[in-house]
């Protein structure tokens, strides 16, 4: 489970298992039993959460936008594309 970042206690991951084919670009993040999903590509928007409310999962999408590079990058790099 690579972590790609963590910021105010979420910790922002992928599986190294991803599905087979492998599903597109998208980062989960985790904040003690609450987790959310969002895709990446082909724009970023969430997939599912459970526990969060929407201030946070508004808040998670920013922060998201601000890494989306990076979590690109990070994907791109652990699964070889």
């Amino acid at each position: 489970m690579p972590k790609i970042f963590e910021w105010r206690s979420y910790k922002f991951f992928f599986y190294s298992n991803e599905g087979e084919p492998l599903e597109p670009c998208h980062v989960h993040v985790r904040k003690g039993a609450n987790v959310a999903k969002f895709w990446i590509a082909p724009e970023i928007s969430l997939a599912s959460s459970w526990g969060m409310n929407a201030r946070e999962l508004n808040q998670l999408e920013v922060e998201i936008h601000e890494n989306s590079q990076m979590i690109q990058e990070k994907w791109n790099e652990h699964f070889n594309l």
